[in-house]
């Protein structure tokens, strides 16, 4: 009675990794499908995220930049003045 039992939870695990193994292998077989197909889609994303990043730089660099530099004009006059 005992083997028969251990026999059937035995089978129950089986089935229960082989169910997880094959929607495992469904799933990163479409992954891998849907990075092929939209390969060119991604990188167009990438590009425009990369052009919003650099032209985000460039406005913040322009500011601090003007910004410094009358800081460092008004500092540049408190010291001629003393």
């Amino acid at each position: 009675m005992a083997d028969k039992a251990t026999r059937q939870t035995e089978g129950g695990w089986n089935r229960m990794f082989l169910r997880m193994y094959t929607g495992a292998q469904t799933w990163w077989s479409d992954l891998r499908t849907r990075v092929q197909e939209e390969g060119g889609a991604t990188a167009v994303e990438y590009a425009l995220m990369i052009a919003l990043i650099a032209a985000v730089i460039i406005v913040a660099v322009t500011f601090i930049g003007s910004s410094a530099e009358s800081k460092f004009n008004e500092v540049g006059s408190a010291v001629n003045n003393t």
